[in-house]
């Protein structure tokens, strides 16, 4: 189960996310940007700042082919969280459907030209929704976050094996929501 109100303390974080999951521009490296994201002890910490360093390390023109080269042009990399699982079947319509419903109900109208599972569209709907008190929000958020923990572990694994510096930023991503994941307690069993 999703801590609803500990993912909302990241909400910052996610427009970082955001931003640097899609191809990347000159302010998106502003050192303001990271400053108001991160505090020390956010879970996902020492891979964005690990990201920032090797980023910094490389000119913009460099920075855009690697962004066009590992999300553009490698399958086992796309941004796109219900592609792993469903490709192009039928059930990957359906989930589509589900999170364009999910961003709808929560005020975050979907751009025409875009997939509801777009792994920067995910984290610009955690940054920009309001959904602190929504009684609408856990049994929601469960889907998402299902989609997220999905999508996520094949990107990651697969940004490891090229030795991505985009490794480190979806990695502190998936450090954020194992941040906010409660364990639930055994139900006592009648003796």
């Amino acid at each position: 189960m999703i801590n609803i109100e500990k993912l909302y303390t990241f909400k910052d974080s996610f427009g970082f996310f955001s931003h640097h999951l899609t191809y990347p521009e000159k302010l998106d490296f502003h050192p303001a940007r990271i400053e108001e994201s991160f505090e020390a002890d956010h879970p996902a910490y020492d891979y964005v700042q690990t990201y920032w360093k090797l980023m910094h390390e490389r000119s913009l023109d460099d920075i855009q082919e690697m962004y066009t080269e590992t999300f553009d042009f490698q399958k086992d990399s796309t941004l796109f969280m219900t592609y792993f699982k469903f490709e192009d079947a039928k059930e990957r319509g359906q989930m589509l459907a589900k999170l364009k419903v999910l961003y709808e109900m929560f005020g975050l109208e979907m751009p025409e030209s875009e997939l509801s599972d777009y792994l920067p569209l995910i984290c610009e709907f955690l940054y920009a929704a309001e959904w602190l008190g929504d009684p609408r929000a856990p049994e929601s958020f469960r889907i998402l976050i299902a989609v997220l923990e999905d999508g996520t572990y094949h990107l990651v694994k697969s940004l490891e094996k090229n030795g991505s510096p985009y490794f480190h930023l979806v990695k502190g991503l998936r450090e954020t929501f194992k941040a906010c994941i409660e364990v639930e307690a055994p139900a006592n069993e009648p003796n």
